[in-house]
């Protein structure tokens, strides 16, 4: 392959993290070193599970990509070797994910080191406090029961109501 090929290729590869990378909620910059083929079979498949990516990219590569985009200060995340999450429908579900995994499997070889929420930087405890929020749905199915709970009372009431009037008559 020439080295004009080569370079196409490569302008591609940044092409597709770029676009990944808009259509992000979450970022997760993980350091994978260390663990097995089956752990990180099992990782990627609770990722695809939960409509997440994670990926083994090139670390230039990557910093190309965030370079086009102007997000700067992420360099120091980007040594050795790397992996990334891609989380595009729920901030919380990348970070679930990863946090669940590493404590489930008592990892020390899977580090979180940083990531994006959107195009901002952000360390490992806001990914931490992300892992922790209850997702999307969870947030929505508490917040329709919040809704519903006050109708419902009122219901009861109004049936009640209803019933002593009838064994009044």
């Amino acid at each position: 392959m020439s080295s004009a090929a080569i370079i196409e290729q490569k302008k591609q590869v940044v092409a597709e993290i770029v676009e990944k990378l808009k259509n992000a909620e979450s970022t997760m910059i993980v350091s994978y070193n260390g663990l097995t083929v089956e752990q990180v079979t099992e990782l990627r498949k609770q990722c695809r599970e939960n409509d997440v990516h994670y990926c083994v990219l090139k670390n230039r590569l990557f910093a190309r990509a965030l370079a086009e985009l102007n997000i700067e200060g992420m360099d120091s995340l980007l040594e050795g070797p790397n992996a990334f999450v891609f989380s595009e429908k729920d901030v919380t579900a990348g970070p679930k994910i990863v946090s669940t995994f590493i404590e489930k499997n008592k990892l020390t070889s899977l580090e979180i080191k940083g990531g994006l929420m959107g195009a901002d930087p952000i360390d490992v405890k806001v990914i931490k406090d992300l892992a922790a929020t209850p997702s999307r749905e969870e947030l929505l199915a508490t917040m329709v029961g919040c809704l519903v709970s006050p109708v419902s009372a009122l219901v009861s009431v109004l049936d009640e109501i209803a019933e002593k009037k009838e064994s009044a008559a």
